[in-house]
């Protein structure tokens, strides 16, 4: 005789305890501290977006930069470095350069003529991270507002061929190396044919 089958009794499942107070706590403040991270995480990812971003417009052409490695002459009035250098510099230069050319002078060449005062403090900025220290960078790199490279009135030259040939003629056209430090560093400092003043010994002088 087959035997009745009983309901058997539903399992009791296993209840989860109700977290503590010192266990919310803590969860909530790890959670705080998630929140924190990726805040911090996008204010320095901005910060970097923004520097890269102000370093590929200070050098810029825009902003007369001139790559290492580019040839620029005087000749480039397409080029910002050139373009917006003073007039009166940019003339007596291209005089000079020809009398130096009809005496055998290999041409000039330009590494640096007019720049903005954007590239100006990141050459500054650069030159203190490469030195260590700002007073030595400043020998060599004036601030944009004691720059004449800012307000066009200086232009870098090379070969040495044509520097040394500056050195010797430049008075005649008004030329002049300022910088007792940067021999490829030339002005308007003296009246065509006058005499050149005793040299400055660097930027900060």
């Amino acid at each position: 005789m087959p035997h009745p089958v009983l309901d058997s009794p539903a399992p009791v499942l296993p209840t989860r305890p109700k977290p503590s107070g010192a266990r919310r706590l803590t969860l909530a403040a790890l959670g705080v501290c998630v929140v924190t991270l990726l805040a911090a995480l996008a204010t320095v990812l901005a910060q970097v977006n923004a520097a890269s971003a102000a370093t590929a417009s200070a050098l810029s052409a825009e902003a007369g930069h001139i790559p290492e490695g580019t040839v620029v002459t005087l000749a480039d009035d397409h080029v910002a470095a050139i373009a917006r250098l003073d007039p009166a510099l940019l003339a007596a230069m291209r005089q000079a350069q020809a009398d130096a050319t009809a005496e055998g002078v290999p041409s000039f060449q330009v590494t640096s003529g007019w720049r903005s005062e954007a590239y100006q403090r990141w050459l500054l900025e650069d030159a203190v991270e490469r030195y260590g220290d700002e007073a030595i960078a400043g020998q060599f790199v004036a601030t944009p507002d004691k720059s004449q490279h800012v307000t066009g009135e200086a232009v870098d030259i090379v070969p040495l061929d044509a520097q040394l040939w500056l050195m010797e003629h430049g008075a005649r056209y008004g030329i002049c190396q300022t910088y007792a430090n940067e021999r490829w560093h030339f002005a308007l400092a003296t009246q065509p044919g006058g005499v050149c003043p005793a040299m400055k010994p660097d930027a900060t002088s």
